[in-house]
């Protein structure tokens, strides 16, 4: 397999400057490997990096994501830490890049990749990201620059995400996770009741009141646990991202007069390994 098979396809037309850096991404490309197999990873050491980072708060509150999607709710691995893995377990390049824009047509042909150079392992997605954002009412065509490159962006991390996950060892993204997923359930030691009280603040400066997000949780505050918590701090920051809106994670329509009592009264279900 050669080298220039990992390249993406020339231009009819290119600079110098283009010529000049389309031969030192090749020469980088080849340097890569020859390095990979001269200086192989150290798994134990890649291990104990994963695991110093997982329990970083920083890190652990961007590991996941929210959105909505067809009534439902999308949530998983985000590709923050994916790109914070693959660091960790080395020898690996990744990237995303824009083939070619049709303005006429108004779409973008988009390639993200993931190749561990050590082991040849690759996976690459060549797609269509068409300059268009849906909206209510319908899709919205894009044509500000910075929107459709924005809305490029957020679509390519998706495939990303992906990318860097399928050659990855899957017991390594699982343990990654289940670390997460602890880290953000701990809350840094402070007492449940301060963090509840801390989580109910954030989202009322949002202007959501505490009965919507107590008809979310299907429990009232008191008898809400770690694990709530945990999930709530992941909403607060998909809804900073842009992933969610408030409406579609707080139904205004949903108070907690609504919570059966049976349900307000019931034990919170046990918190999950890892995310899903």
């Amino acid at each position: 397999m050669s080298v220039e098979q990992f390249m993406p396809a020339a231009p009819a037309r290119i600079g110098q400057g283009t010529a000049v850096e389309q031969s030192r991404a090749v020469a980088e490309v080849q340097a890569a490997i020859v390095v990979a197999q001269q200086c192989p990873r150290n798994v134990q050491a890649a291990v104990a990096e994963m695991r110093q980072s997982c329990q970083q708060k920083g890190l652990a509150e961007r590991a996941f994501f929210r959105y909505s999607r067809g009534g439902s709710t999308v949530s998983g691995p985000s590709v923050h830490l994916a790109r914070e893995l693959a660091r960790c377990w080395g020898n690996i390049q990744y990237g995303l890049a824009e083939l070619r824009r049709d303005d006429e047509f108004g779409e973008s042909e988009m390639q993200a990749f993931a190749w561990d150079v050590q082991t040849n392992a690759r996976s690459s997605q060549v797609f269509i990201v068409p300059h268009k954002r849906d909206v209510k009412g319908g899709p919205k065509k894009l044509v500000d620059l910075r929107d459709i490159y924005e809305n490029n962006a957020n679509n390519g991390a998706r495939r990303l995400r992906e990318a860097i996950f399928s050659v990855l060892p899957a017991w390594f993204v699982e343990e990654a996770k289940d670390i997460c997923t602890r880290t953000i359930t701990d809350g840094g030691g402070r007492p449940l009741p301060q963090r509840i009280a801390d989580a109910i603040r954030l989202f009322e400066g949002m202007g959501v009141t505490a009965d919507r997000i107590e008809a979310k949780l299907g429990r009232v505050s008191g008898k809400w646990t770690e694990f709530d918590v945990a999930q709530l701090g992941v909403t607060y920051k998909s809804v900073q991202r842009g992933e969610v809106t408030l409406d579609e994670e707080f139904p205004e329509r949903v108070t907690v007069a609504d919570i059966p009592p049976a349900a307000a009264a019931a034990p919170a279900p046990a918190a999950p390994g890892g995310a899903e």
